[in-house]
């Protein structure tokens, strides 16, 4: 075999090279799925000795198994196919909002095994709603044959502080978030990872949805409220203060006021939430039930196909959706926009390409818009992703 290499570029020692190319080989059968020996050392470079020792440790360590068989349709003994050992380790997903409480629970390869949600009601007790969720997982879990969970990822709004991994307060976002996020932690005794939820939706469409091609560009989250998630070289930028993205407060025209530091009522998020969404869709003889991100899905979901008034309001609402995009992509240069949430959604490709023309007319930056693909809840999935990584990350690894 050739000389492996870590990565400062050194000559590996023989016990760092073993650990390098098993963890080579187990993302490739996560990537690729159940792989033969032939396959593996096609794909590692490594010969045979060295995979038959890796393969021999890797089913010892119990993170991969015999799946199955391939070469049925020839002649003499058909190749064993090895595949991770799924059930190794469990995940959960935890998406919490201001009126509802989702949860998910995946194997190691991030397959839903899985999936409950609870309705909120902003104004019960704090401390019941915090109980209410944590037995909403623990039944989750236990229904689906789980006994104990390795990681937990929560998303929720708001802004995750750096330095501390924690919500930062305020006055704007209910503070039963946070006890929530420290409850499972005491409860489950095992990681918590906690990520603003627009984040989760951006790891989300770029592993599993519009752009696995990219890696910098800019999603934009049209729901009950609006934010974004940015990635710049393939990594997730949340800024000094866990900020970046908080488009909800930029200054834009259109609006009656300016948004100020403890409410972002006059920025785009004037324009663009949910219930600025279903006024403009009134305005347009459109008959729409509420002001919630449901209305709003539904009312620009009908949208697309309602003929002249139809096409109006998506004009209009294109209109104002490309204010935004077009003040981060001068800032940013993205080079692409997603929109996700649950507008973003519902508009598809129609509503995508006109912000794309929009924004063509208003910034000399090529910018492609493309319509969020993640069916469901793309914040968990996106969770789901991230715990997966870092269960991995310590499976994975010596002694793992």
């Amino acid at each position: 075999m050739t000389a492996t290499r870590d990565r400062s570029g050194r000559t590996a020692t023989p016990r760092t090279a073993r650990v390098i190319n098993d963890r080579l080989a187990l993302e490739l059968l996560q990537r690729d799925g159940p792989l033969t020996a032939a396959q593996l050392r096609i794909l590692t470079g490594l010969s045979r000795p060295s995979v038959a020792d890796l393969v021999e440790r890797l089913q010892d360590a119990g993170l991969i198994a015999v799946v199955g068989e391939a070469g049925a349709e020839r002649r003499g003994p058909n190749a064993r196919l090895y595949g991770i050992v799924a059930d190794r380790a469990y995940l959960a997903a935890v998406d919490v909002r201001t009126h509802r409480v989702a949860v998910e629970v995946a194997d190691l390869l991030g397959r839903t095994v899985g999936s409950a949600a609870l309705p909120v009601d902003p104004y019960s007790d704090p401390r019941r709603t915090v109980s209410r969720s944590v037995v909403l997982l623990e039944r989750t879990a236990h229904d689906a044959g789980v006994a104990e969970l390795h990681t937990i990822a929560v998303g929720a709004p708001g802004l995750v502080v750096p330095a501390t991994g924690e919500l930062s307060p305020s006055g704007a976002l209910p503070a039963w978030h946070s006890a929530l996020v420290a409850t499972l932690r005491k409860r489950f005794g095992v990681p918590v990872l906690l990520e603003n939820e627009v984040n989760l939706a951006a790891v989300a469409e770029q592993r599993l949805g519009a752009v696995p091609d990219k890696d910098t560009f800019v999603l934009l989250w049209l729901g009950h409220g609006v934010g974004a998630a940015v990635i710049l070289d393939g990594r997730l930028r949340r800024g000094a203060s866990g900020g970046a993205g908080e488009i909800g407060f930029l200054p834009v025209p259109g609006t009656w006021q300016l948004p100020t530091a403890t409410g972002c009522e006059g920025g785009f998020h004037s324009l663009a939430s949910s219930g600025a969404v279903c006024a403009l869709a009134r305005e347009h003889g459109l008959p729409v039930a509420g002001d919630d991100a449901p209305a709003a899905e539904a009312v620009v979901g009908a949208a697309r196909t309602a003929g002249k008034r139809g096409e109006l309001f998506l004009d209009a609402l294109a209109a104002r959706i490309a204010v935004g995009a077009a003040a981060v992509c001068a800032v940013l240069d993205p080079g692409c926009v997603v929109l996700a949430g649950e507008v973003g959604r519902a508009g598809g490709d129609t509503l995508a390409e006109r912000v794309g023309d929009r924004l063509a007319r208003m910034s000399p930056l090529r910018t492609e818009v493309r319509a969020g693909k993640v069916g469901g809840s793309a914040v968990l999935r996106g969770a789901v992703l991230s715990a997966m990584d870092a269960a991995q990350e310590v499976l994975f690894s010596p002694g793992g």
